[in-house]
């Protein structure tokens, strides 16, 4: 379990095509103190570190991961967000995340605004139920706040602290994102397409 807030930006360093799954070597400022075995967060997605060199580790995609996330995109360079798993002794800054991605949003415009940057996105209709206006969503892993919802777009606002620690500054109008929609969000919906 994950709460959207992003603690680190990591750099992939290199990927491996291995059969059907492509392993990353990430560097980041948090990569020497994780464990192996340890579930990380990485653009939204959770993935398990199968090794640490100093500010270097390792994490492998498999084919089902690829299939329906945007790792397959990255190339040495890629930024990517990063974030440990959540302590259940404190409070929880963003919302309930599980870096188990339902799909791919696709970046329809970016909107500079005076002290903020708006972001909107597309997505397939059939996520349409879960995307309530000022309803939560993770992007990239980033815990945000929707607005202007239509049945497959909406807008996220982003300060500027937001858009200097996380790879939403590389991000630009095509460019596809990961989404998890809200947990609960999820189980009301399947509940009531199951009574009807």
């Amino acid at each position: 379990m994950f709460t959207g807030i992003i603690e680190a930006v990591g750099t992939v360093k290199s990927r491996e095509t291995n059969g059907t799954n492509v392993t990353f070597q990430i560097e980041s400022a948090i990569s020497q103190e994780l464990k192996v075995d340890q579930s990380i967060s990485h653009n939204g997605v959770c993935l398990t570190v199968e090794n640490i060199a100093g500010s270097t580790h390792q994490v492998t995609a498999i084919a089902e991961t690829l299939s329906v996330t945007n790792l397959e995109a990255w190339q040495p360079g890629t930024l990517v967000n990063l974030e440990r798993c959540m302590i259940l002794n404190g409070r929880i800054d963003g919302h309930i995340v599980q870096g188990h991605v339902d799909g791919i949003g696709t970046c329809a415009a970016v909107v500079e605004k005076n002290g903020s940057t708006e972001f909107t996105f597309a997505f397939d209709e059939s996520f349409a139920p879960l995307v309530i206006e000022k309803g939560s969503i993770c992007l990239n892993g980033i815990s945000l706040t929707v607005f202007n919802v239509t049945a497959t777009t909406f807008t996220v606002a982003i300060i500027p602290y937001t858009i200097d620690h996380t790879n939403m500054r590389q991000l630009k109008t095509g460019d596809k994102v990961n989404l998890e929609f809200d947990v609960i969000g999820k189980y009301i919906s399947r509940n009531a397409n199951l009574k009807m």
